[in-house]
C-alpha cells in the first residue's frame, strides 16, 4: 500500500535528498543499490561505499578463484544495474550519490584485475579510483553526460562512468608497470 508514510512512494513527492534506513530496508533494490548500507553515510557515500567494497573484498578474496570473482563481478553488474534502476525511480533521483554499488562492482574489478598486490598499491588503486569516479574527465564525464536519467539506459549510464574510472585506474597501473618497472 502506497501512502505518504511508504518510502517506496513517489508520487507527488520531491526527490529523495538523503535515504533512510527505512528506505534501505524497503526494497531489495534498494539495499543492493545503496551498498548494503554503505550510501547511508551523510558525507562520501562514494567513498564509503568502495571502503565497504575493499573490505569484502579482502575478506571474500582469499577464498575464491579467478573464476569465481569474475562470475561474481558479471553477475553482480546486471544486478547492481537493475537496483539501480528500481532505486533511482523510488528516489525520484537519476543519479543519487548514495547508491553506491556502482563504486564497489569496479573497486572489486580493479582489485581483482590487479591481483594480489601489496596494501601500497591497494591504496594507491583507492585513491585513483575515487579521483577518476570524483573528477569525471574525458571518457567518465562523457559517459555521465550520455547516459543521464531514469530506466534502463540511465541505471547503465550509473554503472557505466565507475566502469570507466576503474579502467582509467587499471591503464596508470599498466602504464606503471610498463615504464617504471
Amino acid at each position: 500500500m502506497n501512502g505518504p508514510t511508504d518510502p517506496m512512494d513517489t508520487t507527488n513527492k520531491a526527490p529523495m535528498a538523503r535515504p533512510t534506513a527505512r528506505f534501505l530496508l524497503a526494497h531489495p533494490a534498494h539495499m543492493i543499490a545503496l551498498g548494503f548500507g554503505s550510501g547511508l553515510s551523510p558525507k562520501a557515500p562514494g567513498t564509503i561505499g568502495t571502503l565497504w567494497a575493499w573490505v569484502t573484498f579482502a575478506l571474500l578474496g582469499h577464498n575464491l578463484a579467478d573464476l569465481q570473482w569474475g562470475m561474481i563481478i558479471g553477475v553482480s553488474t546486471l544486478v547492481a544495474w537493475w537496483a539501480s534502476k528500481v532505486t533511482a525511480e523510488h528516489m525520484g533521483v537519476a543519479d543519487s550519490s548514495h547508491m553506491v554499488a556502482d563504486e564497489v562492482i569496479a573497486f572489486w574489478l580493479i582489485l581483482w584485475v590487479l591481483g594480489p598486490v601489496s596494501l601500497f598499491e591497494q591504496t594507491l588503486a583507492f585513491a585513483l579510483f575515487r579521483f577518476f569516479d570524483a573528477v569525471k574527465f574525458g571518457p567518465t564525464a562523457w559517459a555521465d553526460r550520455h547516459f543521464k536519467g531514469f530506466g534502463w539506459r540511465g541505471a547503465w549510464g550509473v554503472m557505466l562512468d565507475d566502469l570507466i574510472a576503474a579502467g582509467l585506474t587499471l591503464f596508470v597501473f599498466a602504464l606503471t608497470q610498463r615504464f617504471f618497472v
